[in-house]
């Protein structure tokens, strides 16, 4: 039913008793097989964090389409030469809690030995009905669940300008799954939703508007503490300036402050709902209830101007 034509963020298999060969079976037909793999080199020093975000990343794939995790497969790229079997186990072991938290079962998986450290996970989910990234109605708005900036602090840790200790909160919230996010969500009628992960928050809202264009509020977007004075001083990752570079002319820039933030990489980020905006207060208020407590309604979409090829508004 979804492939990779219009970058969604899992593709999905409808399930067909008759055409596997098989008699039918009562709650089999018409469901959804969703499925998605993703990994990651360390963006923090501890294994075992690492490993779980690592995995909550991997899960967020599945989250973000509306469905349950069920199982996974470990994906495992060994750097030998630096790392230990005690380190390799913390890394497993980080990712096995949140597939326990996600109550995913861990059906095996593979590892090569590589030059550079790399953890994640193939996920497979299963749902009676999908959320799309590219579907929103002109006049929805959108609630984002996470805040914004991890690759500026990941970054800024890996070149020793900010302690782990002031890196906490984008840490803790790297960790955490967007499932209760997802689960909340579904008790509204929502339009679309996607992850913001590696082509920051512009590049996954202009997935987003193959039909629409959308007006980012840039002020409402939550954002890591201590990311501004990071920006300040240079810290942006590699993938955030291509981001910058590619997505840029799509972008109607009138942000009255430093708007790479809003292009910058994601490790593990947050959903982004579209829904009508009758609903968002009320979703809103039921995320930050449920620990999600940076959530915003962070801009709607709106109707394109035919003779221009910006999509997002950024004021």
């Amino acid at each position: 039913m979804v492939g990779f034509e219009y970058s969604d963020d899992s593709g999905v298999y409808k399930l067909d008793s008759t055409l596997m060969g098989m008699p039918k079976i009562q709650n089999f037909e018409d469901m959804l097989m969703i499925q998605s793999v993703d990994f990651i080199t360390p963006v923090v020093d501890d294994p075992y964090i690492y490993g779980q975000i690592a995995a909550a990343n991997a899960l967020s794939d599945i989250f973000a389409m509306g469905a349950e995790a069920k199982v996974a497969l470990n994906l495992l790229m060994w750097d030998k030469t630096h790392i230990d079997h005690k380190i390799l186990g913390e890394i497993l072991r980080g990712g096995m809690s949140k597939l326990n938290e996600a109550n995913c079962t861990l059906l095996g998986g593979h590892s090569i030995v590589d030059v550079e450290q790399k953890y994640g996970l193939c996920v497979t989910g299963f749902a009676k009905k999908i959320w799309r990234n590219n579907t929103p109605r002109i006049g929805d708005v959108l609630v984002l669940s996470k805040p914004i900036g991890s690759g500026v602090i990941t970054t800024g840790l890996k070149n020793g300008k900010i302690a782990i200790r002031e890196a906490k909160e984008c840490i803790n919230t790297m960790t955490m799954l967007n499932l209760e996010a997802m689960r909340i969500a579904k008790e509204f009628d929502i339009h679309a939703a996607t992850d913001i992960t590696g082509f920051g928050l512009i590049g996954h809202l202009l997935e987003m508007c193959s039909e629409v264009a959308f007006e980012l509020w840039g002020d409402r977007v939550s954002q890591f503490s201590g990311v501004d004075n990071l920006l300040s001083l240079g810290v942006f990752a590699g993938g955030s300036k291509a981001n910058f570079e590619y997505f840029k002319d799509r972008v109607s820039d009138e942000f009255n402050g430093d708007s790479k933030i809003f292009y910058d990489a994601q490790t593990s980020g947050g959903i982004v709902f579209a829904l009508c905006k009758e609903d968002a207060g009320q979703l809103l208020d039921k995320l930050r209830h449920a620990g999600y407590e940076h959530a915003s309604i962070i801009g709607a979409f709106i109707d394109p101007k035919e003779d221009n090829k910006k999509r997002i508004f950024l004021r």
